[in-house]
């Protein structure tokens, strides 16, 4: 058994869901189980009808481009008009309803933001049906996911694992299963966080055991470096569980960062591909590494982060100050990329749309806090970091020569990762310098060696 698992790009009209079917009907002898994300763009719009509807404002017009938009993509297909129209009056329901009271709680954000992987789920089930393969549409809880209450960012609970295989026994052909969002224990609809659709595929191949999860995009793979950035970077074959963590945590986009979680607890191999070009073979994402697949893989980037000092000197020595600190983040909640120490100082960065102002006014109780947020991340990755001096040597370099001042530096206990913080005005300047040096003169040099 594998699990697929097809992005907005690949269920984002009716020629990439037609290519879908294809991929699924080819891919039959392995009995895939398809997780599918919301048609391409809808999320964004259903937050931002959400948002209109809770400020007053006109939002009617925003709800029929939706509703048109899915219409308009049954019809294409030849399927039943009748598919979506259940769901369409929820939304529509849900919308008048938001709009009434003027609140829109993150409860009620989960529900909205569910109606478009709920809507792609049926869609693509009977497109599957209609080419001759049994299928059935699952919302995810039907499929025995269950998770906590946080909204907006769910976790599955542990009997999940047993539920899951327990609801997934009994369905007939292919389960094509809603990513993304999940129900907790008292019914309420959750998600697990923007891009939770790879977080689900790995969810259910985890408990169902299977050989490999596939992450169906409009890529070919993972990349050395962004190819916006950098048009000539080049496609990484292979990247261990460690690296691709690092890098789907510290700016890829191919990747949701918790999709590794379920997959590394299982030692299943996730696979990278390109829905586009479906005969390329993709990046396949392993437990370790074969001695000759240990290099630098890829020069990746954060554009949109912020930096924290706190500074205390009466806390000079004493015991608990990082504690004290770590709780003021926990309790709000927010996500820490990067910490640095010294003796009276702490600096850690976060992603800059974090409400920091809370935990800002709670730190300035027992120390002095300030907050940077015109800066970039920017991270070299790869298992070569472990066992070579002079990678970290060359990043340096490059940042000198360019006159690029380093605000922050991690270099992790693991070494996959070398991380830099630098002023956000050069950082794409510094990832296209990093690059040409770690991928094409450092190579040409130890090819001219050997």
């Amino acid at each position: 058994m594998i699990v697929q698992k097809f992005g907005g790009t690949s269920v984002g009209g009716a020629d990439p869901i037609r290519r879908l079917a294809r991929i699924v009907s080819s891919s039959l002898p392995r009995k895939p189980l398809v997780v599918v994300s919301a048609v391409g763009g809808v999320t964004n719009k259903l937050f931002a009808l959400g948002e209109l509807a809770r400020a007053g404002a006109e939002w009617k017009p925003d709800l029929e481009a939706i509703e048109e938009q899915h219409r308009a993509l049954v019809a294409e297909l030849g399927l039943s008009a009748a598919l979506v129209e259940k769901l369409l009056s929820e939304l529509s329901d849900l919308v008048r309803g938001i709009a009434l009271i003027r609140e829109l709680t993150p409860r009620t954000l989960d529900q909205l933001a569910s109606f478009g992987e709920r809507l792609s789920a049926r869609i693509v089930a009977a497109q599957l049906s209609k080419d001759g393969i049994e299928a059935r549409a699952l919302d995810a809880w039907e499929a025995g996911l269950v998770t906590d209450g946080r909204f907006g960012c769910a976790r599955p609970l542990p009997q999940s694992e047993s539920s899951i295989r327990a609801a997934l026994s009994g369905v007939r052909g292919v389960p094509v299963i809603t990513g993304y969002i999940a129900h907790d224990a008292q019914g309420s609809i959750t998600t697990l966080g923007r891009g939770g659709s790879d977080f689900s595929a790995a969810i259910f191949g985890a408990a169902m055991g299977v050989e490999e999860i596939q992450i169906w995009t409009d890529v070919d793979g993972v990349m050395s470096a962004d190819p916006r950035i950098v048009p000539e970077a080049r496609f990484v074959p292979t990247l261990s569980f460690a690296e691709a963590a690092e890098l789907a945590f510290f700016g890829a986009k191919v990747l949701h960062p918790a999709t590794m979680v379920p997959a590394i607890g299982k030692g299943i191999p996730i696979r990278v591909l390109n829905s586009f070009r479906p005969e390329f073979a993709g990046t396949t994402v392993v437990p370790r590494l074969s001695p000759s697949d240990r290099a630098v893989k890829s020069v990746t980037s954060k554009e949109r982060i912020a930096v924290v000092n706190i500074v205390a000197a009466p806390m000079l020595l004493q015991y608990g100050f990082l504690e004290r600190i770590a709780d003021v983040f926990a309790r709000h909640e927010i996500v820490v990329d990067m910490i640095a120490t010294s003796e009276v100082s702490v600096a850690l960065t976060t992603d800059a749309t974090a409400r920091l102002d809370p935990v800002c006014n709670e730190l300035a109780r027992f120390s002095e806090v300030s907050v940077a947020r015109e800066v970039a991340l920017v991270s070299v990755v790869g298992e070569e970091l472990q066992d070579s001096l002079h990678v970290p040597r060359e990043v340096l370099e490059v940042l000198d020569t360019l006159g690029v001042r380093v605000e922050m530096i991690s270099y992790g206990a693991t070494r996959n990762n070398l991380s830099l913080v630098v002023p956000r005005e050069r950082v794409r300047e510094a990832v296209r310098a990093l690059h040409t040096r770690l991928f094409v003169e450092s190579r040409a040099a130890a090819a001219g060696r050997a």
